[in-house]
């Protein structure tokens, strides 16, 4: 991508970031002591079983080297905007949701520069490895995700009415940008794009499969209440494609890289439509302390 498509990508994550901030409140963060087991059985598959995960299913599924560090960009990013969207749909927990997605957002602040160097250093021949600099991408992280969020809770604690107002608009916003840098990513790969989808396609469905099926099972293994469960297994699986496809285009300047993240937000949209459906035929189920 040209310069200018770079900056309009960076802008439009900066948006969609400020629209998740106009959804949390600081409440969000205090549910950790609330709900404790819960919400660290969610940040553990997020954060930890979720890039393992990926690592097992590139070398389960080999492929292009291009593509299995999308991969690991993918997992190593936080959960995405919509998934607090399908927990509410799925009638899942919102509330666990919506925490796991702040704290997942504000922890991996620090965990993408090491996750996605590895992945580089791992996958990449010796020539064409270019680290990522961790304070440098700790700081542009910050810019263009923690700043926003944060701007967009001190406008939801001072200014509720507008914040309230804007979510909506500012949530379907978010899927149609997403859906654009995608279009966008599909055009500048034109020549390309059928063996990409090929090769990412299989690694992507795998991961997102298996990310949400251990997600429940492994809350519900730990006496995790199945609303709860459903939220952990939403986290696990929804992520922010629209992140992952900025640090490979403006952080490694490669939409090679971008590529598995795209075909990943697609996929990630029709399972959590399944989801939706099982928990809207499921019903509400008793909590289980």
């Amino acid at each position: 991508m040209d310069q200018a498509s770079t900056l309009i990508l960076a802008i439009s994550l900066i948006i969609i970031m400020l629209g998740m901030g106009l959804s949390l409140v600081f409440a969000d963060f205090r549910r950790v002591f609330l709900y404790p087991k819960a919400v660290v059985i969610g940040l553990l598959n997020q954060l930890i079983l979720l890039p393992l995960i990926a690592f097992g299913v590139t070398m389960a599924f080999p492929t292009r080297p291009e593509i299995a560090v999308g991969l690991m960009i993918l997992a190593a990013c936080p959960g995405g905007p919509t998934s607090n969207l399908i927990a509410h749909l799925a009638k899942a927990d919102t509330a666990l949701s919506v925490t796991l997605t702040a704290l997942s957002s504000f922890i991996t602040l620090l965990t993408i520069p090491f996750i996605v160097n590895f992945s580089l250093t791992h996958f990449l021949e010796a020539g064409q490895v270019i680290k990522l600099d961790v304070v440098n991408t700790i700081v542009q992280i910050l810019v263009i995700v923690i700043i926003p969020v944060t701007i967009g809770m001190l406008i939801r604690r001072y200014k509720e009415g507008f914040a309230m107002k804007m979510e909506r608009p500012v949530r379907i916003a978010s899927g149609i940008v997403l859906m654009l840098v995608i279009v966008g990513l599909v055009i500048k790969e034109k020549d390309n794009i059928m063996s990409y989808m090929e090769e990412a396609g299989l690694v992507a469905l795998m991961l997102n499969i298996a990310t949400m099926v251990v997600g429940y099972l492994s809350a519900r293994m730990l006496n995790i209440n199945k609303k709860m469960a459903r939220s952990i297994s939403i986290e696990s699986g929804i992520q922010n494609g629209t992140l992952a496809i900025t640090i490979a285009v403006v952080l490694l300047g490669s939409t090679e890289y971008a590529i598995t993240a795209a075909v990943y937000s697609l996929i990630m949209f029709a399972s959590g439509g399944v989801v939706i459906y099982a928990g809207t035929r499921g019903g509400n189920a008793p909590k289980v302390s």
